[in-house]
């Protein structure tokens, strides 16, 4: 059957393309580097197709009626949506779909109990845009983008999250052609809270604290310590980003995660991470 050839995790802030001089030199630099191991890693799995996972933003979806999971069926995907173009500071881009892949997310993801929206297209703000241009920027990489609830109460709880990681592994290597090379990169957080009063402020101590969970490499430790409340402190409605990121824990279950960079740029209002189950 397929294989999960790589699961990884980073930020996706806006200000990563869009404002990117903003940042103090240094700090910027670091970031990139830890993209380009990031990139390095996804280069050296060969992935036949990659399975992002990121927040929505309340661009594809009403308040009132925003699933905990969405996918696209597309057989082609592009973005970014119009008016964020000068806002990211990117180009249009079109990458391949995998509508195999997605359609088995759904059929697979029901029969678990696991309840997965399929529509025929999702829009891209910096979600998508920001990883696929530092990642795969040849976009010679077919993409199934998952879209997930981060942000509108009720959302889903961290334990539901790392819950569907194991069922996105289970469907790769059970339900998958042997041929098929699946990595996995969540993309969000880490501290930030756009639009609020900490908009520009980023909590390097929360952010710390997180990555440091994630290295232990026990998920029961952060499934206990990693609240939605504790998300809350590290930003309202941006930290609990990091729910994709519980996703991608739940893809390798007890394995440490190895931390290629972190920096608090407050110029791009957010704490960026990047790391790599190996």
């Amino acid at each position: 059957m397929g294989q999960l050839v790589g699961v990884f995790a980073a930020s996706h802030a806006p200000g990563l393309t869009g404002w990117f001089d903003d940042a103090e030199v240094g700090q910027r630099e670091r970031v990139l580097a830890g993209y380009r191991a990031l990139r390095e890693r996804l280069e050296a799995a060969a992935p036949s197709v990659v399975l992002m996972i990121s927040n929505d933003h309340l661009l594809n979806f009403p308040v009132d009626a925003a699933p905990d999971f969405a996918v696209s069926l597309a057989a082609e995907h592009t973005g970014p949506e119009p008016w964020f173009e000068s806002w990211l500071n990117l180009a249009p881009y079109r990458v391949a779909g995998h509508p195999d892949l997605a359609r088995a997310l759904v059929r697979e993801g029901s029969r678990a109990g696991v309840q997965i929206q399929p529509v025929d297209r999702l829009r891209f703000d910096d979600n998508f845009s920001v990883p696929l241009h530092l990642l795969t920027p040849e976009l010679n990489v077919p993409l199934v983008p998952v879209t997930m609830n981060c942000v509108v109460p009720p959302r889903p709880s961290p334990q539901l999250c790392y819950e569907v990681g194991g069922v996105f592994r289970r469907i790769v290597e059970e339900h998958l052609p042997a041929d098929e090379r699946v990595a996995i990169v969540a993309t969000g957080g880490l501290s930030h809270e756009p639009g609020g009063p900490r908009y520009f402020a980023v909590d390097e101590q929360w952010d710390r604290w997180f990555l440091d969970l994630l290295a232990e490499g026990s998920p029961e430790l952060v499934l206990r310590e990693v609240t939605l409340e504790k998300m809350e402190a590290g930003g309202a409605g941006g930290a609990s980003e990091v729910l994709a990121w519980l996703v991608a824990m739940g893809a390798v279950g007890r394995r440490p995660a190895n931390v290629l960079a972190y920096e608090a740029v407050v110029p791009w209002r957010c704490g960026m991470g990047v790391v790599a189950w190996d």
